[in-house]
């Protein structure tokens, strides 16, 4: 369903941001991106696709995990420094004491070939998910100042110098990020 099916919402409260947060970063094994989307734009309605494109673009290239700076922006949106703060809590609290828990037992059966088993499992899981959020927001691309079929090409090259060629991430940011913001800058320049 398109997203301007209905009307955006905004979260009750400080603690609706946290139970949300918490929901769908338990929700999130392997990534939770993909949920995250379903969650606050299709579910929640608190953003766009679009909305939710721009606010993920910045949380990537700010220091720490995009998902978890994209909270915090969203918490901001609404509440403030106690949104932000309730949603990062919400994203941290409960999955850090159940990362404890697992880390306790992951101690006790690592050597268990079904733990493996179960683990390479999760990763291809979590690659599909990745892959199927790409493919939900792509059709975002088409506004953006850049245009869907540079976006593309970026899209692409960044793959081709992370997976294949195996450049840092950080050295790849900082050769086509700047490129991409000059071109972005020059189409939006009046």
């Amino acid at each position: 369903m398109p997203d301007t099916a209905l009307p955006l919402q905004a979260p009750r409260s400080c603690s609706h941001l946290f139970w949300v947060f918490t929901r769908t970063a338990l929700q999130g094994f392997g990534g939770v991106l993909a949920v995250a989307q379903q969650e606050l734009v299709e579910r929640e309605r608190w953003l766009t696709r679009e909305e939710f494109m721009e606010m993920l673009s910045v949380g990537q290239v700010l220091p720490g995990p995009n998902v978890v700076n994209l909270s915090m922006m969203i918490g901001d949106r609404f509440f403030g420094l106690r949104g932000a703060a309730s949603a990062l809590a919400g994203m941290l609290a409960l999955p850090l004491v159940l990362m404890l828990l697992l880390a306790v037992l992951y101690g006790q059966f690592a050597d268990h070939p079904q733990v493996s088993g179960a683990l390479r499992g999760m990763g291809a899981v979590s690659a599909g998910l990745v892959l199927a959020t790409a493919l939900k927001l792509v059709g975002t691309l088409r506004r953006n100042a850049l245009g869907l079929p540079l976006c593309l090409v970026l899209g692409a090259l960044t793959l081709l110098m992370v997976a294949v060629l195996k450049w840092p991430l950080a050295w790849v940011v900082l050769g086509l990020g700047p490129i991409a913001v000059a071109i972005a800058w020059w189409r939006l320049a009046p």
